[in-house]
């Protein structure tokens, strides 16, 4: 899969509703021919006021936010580097989430983007646990500063190159695991196949 284009993609947000929360800061990496050839990272304005958790997870604070890039700006940057490209995100669910219900609301339109979940491959093939950190663990990715937007889109390109290096990944191409006990996501691409997945632990 290599010889394709893709576009990485990550973002912090000010909290796990793709409907009502905000992007607060995003980053995205084209990848063609299996090398990195561009990026994009910023900051994005966000006018509400951020949970101590949120800034605790992220480092990121409401000072930062109000000198972010405007979201409109921002995500039409975003949509320049996505192209046509197949996008990869570690938890797709949730980044393309995000990216769908921000892109309705100031666009008035979708994506159609094809995807590759490093989540749900991450889960077929290892034992619990699967976050990024833990996974870049396990392929000695070095991964500093994890949940800031740039630095797990450059992670998660590394962690996909292992997984393909390892097994061809073409198999996952627009494949969604979720938990079974959780049931599907609120919403997903029209072009995902939806499967319930169970974790497997390590005896």
């Amino acid at each position: 899969m290599n010889a394709r284009s893709y576009t990485v993609i990550d973002f912090e947000t000010s909290g796990l509703d793709p409907k009502k929360d905000r992007v607060i800061e995003m980053a995205a990496i084209r990848c063609v021919n299996g090398e990195i050839a561009s990026e994009f990272s910023t900051l994005v304005r966000y006018d509400g006021k951020l949970s101590a958790k949120i800034t605790e997870i992220t480092g990121i604070t409401d000072e930062m936010t109000a000198t972010g890039m405007d979201e409109d700006t921002a995500f039409r940057i975003l949509n320049r580097m996505i192209g046509d490209h197949i996008l990869i995100a570690h938890n797709a669910a949730f980044d393309l989430g995000f990216l769908h219900h921000s892109l309705l609301r100031i666009a008035g339109r979708s994506f159609h983007n094809s995807f590759i979940d490093t989540l749900t491959i991450s889960r077929a093939r290892h034992f619990y646990p699967h976050t990024l950190g833990d996974m870049c663990g396990r392929y000695s990715i070095p991964l500093i500063g994890g949940h800031r937007a740039l630095n797990d889109v450059i992670a998660c390109w590394e962690l996909f190159r292992k997984l393909n290096e390892e097994q061809p990944v073409d198999n996952y191409l627009n494949k969604l695991g979720y938990l079974r006990k959780y049931g599907p996501p609120a919403w997903s691409p029209p072009v995902a196949l939806l499967e319930a997945v169970e974790l497997k632990y390590a005896r």
